[in-house]
């Protein structure tokens, strides 16, 4: 079963410590099964109690997952190189629509919003002691979650969306644990998930969000968390609409034991509604950030949730960073109510760029996907040769590899900073580098 790899130890500790080392080093490999607990406890002669004390050790710090009578096997590791480095850098004259970045010219100003938090803070110093949310920015930030049909929940805020989830995730879960993503999914995510030590359970989804069918699979598992993107989904541009939602629903209302999280980082840049899906189950957050909106530099997002989460993702804050600081919390409250973004014009002004090219590709034959957000999906037959046929055509896109699991092959453009010009160009390359792909769910 180990082959020559013979663990060794008499206390619980040493135990876990051998197997723990011995993984480190190679000599036990992502998926080598374990011996059951009794059949080690007779070759090493202890009690059986002190394997499962091992074992269980294991099992908390992420490196053995137990699969009942399957047995318990040896985790597979989390990916050393970031899924953010599957890129193609581009070269001078070539242009690059594959950061997914927001078009700096929809984003405002902040000097304004940074010189009134500047002054409020001369008159009310930020000091040690203090509530850790800004009573304005929670009263707007709930006031816009109420807007939007967001169950009641106290209001905590976070550095930017992945850092609500990873708080989120790691108030409720242990190393182990299965956690349905979308797939394809946003990439850090994706990458998040097994670098807290959880597994992945992959959720394929069409341009309403995740399918019912792939959901249900999926807490039929065991999952013990789901992770939902609203709007404005990263890749695809998928947004769960009223019918879908009420399916989601449904299907997690059964399962009231799971911990649900939605992202809702479109807020403020689409215009599609949202359709929450919190409050069916006992544990849940929803997550909005600034980025998109406001500017990825600001760092912020505002995070509700059932009160038990949301107090221990605050409380777990107060031994880390403390807080998020107020001064960009009142920067943020300036910028809500100075009316300094517009989102119907943003919005409108992503949808008109999103929805020219994917009608442009459609008119060449080509599939395309992007209901919402500044991200077009093109499904290809192969993503390696398309990457590099675009680049050489002068167009860097993100090849899909950073964003699925396993869903079929795609690729990933931006369209914060093309122009009606380059609407054509950039079709044609796309079409004549995509190849035949045969008709399906992309999910």
């Amino acid at each position: 079963m180990l082959g020559e790899y013979r663990i060794a130890g008499r206390r619980a500790v040493d135990i876990a410590a051998n197997v723990e080392r011995a993984v480190g080093s190679g000599e036990l490999v992502p998926g080598q099964l374990l011996p059951p607990m009794r059949e080690l406890a007779t070759d090493l002669g202890v009690n059986p109690n002190t394997v499962a004390a091992a074992y269980r050790t294991l099992r908390d710090r992420g490196v053995i997952e137990t699969a009942g009578r399957r047995g318990s096997r040896v985790r597979p590791r989390p990916a050393s190189t970031a899924r953010g480095s599957i890129r193609v850098d581009a070269p001078p004259g070539v242009r690059d629509v594959s950061e997914g970045n927001p078009d700096p010219a929809l984003l405002p100003p902040l000097h304004d919003a940074l010189a009134a938090a500047a002054r409020h803070n001369a008159e009310r110093p930020g000091l040690y002691g203090q509530a850790p949310v800004d009573a304005e920015f929670a009263r707007l930030a709930r006031a816009g979650l109420d807007a939007d049909g967001v169950p009641p929940g106290p209001v905590a805020v976070t550095s930017g969306s992945l850092d609500a989830i990873e708080r989120v995730l790691a108030a409720h879960l242990k190393p182990g644990d299965a956690v349905a993503v979308e797939d394809p999914g946003w990439s850090s995510l994706l990458d998040l998930v097994p670098a807290l030590g959880l597994r992945p359970v992959p959720v394929g989804l069409d341009d309403d969000g995740p399918l019912p069918a792939e959901l249900d699979r999926a807490l039929r598992a065991g999952v013990r968390a789901v992770i939902i993107t609203d709007r404005a989904q990263n890749p695809t541009g998928a947004s769960v609409g009223a019918a879908r939602a009420g399916e989601l629903r449904a299907l997690l209302a059964a399962r009231p034991e799971v911990l649900l999280i939605e992202d809702d980082h479109g807020h403020c840049m689409v215009d599609l509604p949202l359709y929450p899906l919190a409050g069916v189950t006992d544990s849940w957050a929803l997550v909005r950030s600034t980025a998109k909106a406001y500017g990825p530099d600001l760092r912020l997002a505002v995070l509700t949730g059932d009160a038990v989460t949301v107090d221990r993702v605050m409380g777990r804050q107060r031994l880390g960073p403390g807080w998020v600081s107020r001064l960009l919390q009142r920067a943020v409250v300036e910028l809500w109510t100075s009316g300094a973004v517009d989102p119907r014009a943003v919005a409108r002004a992503y949808g008109e760029r999103r929805d020219a090219l994917v009608q442009a590709l459609a008119a060449r034959g080509v599939e395309a996907h992007g209901r919402s957000g500044m991200n077009v999906w093109v499904p290809v037959a192969d993503e390696t040769g398309a990457v590099a046929r675009l680049l050489h055509a002068g167009w860097a896109v993100a090849p899909g590899a950073r964003f699925r699991m396993s869903a079929p092959q795609g690729v990933r453009l931006t369209v914060s900073d093309l122009t009606a010009d380059d609407i054509g160009p950039v079709a044609d390359a796309v079409a004549s580098a995509a190849g035949p792909v045969t008709a399906r769910s992309y999910g």
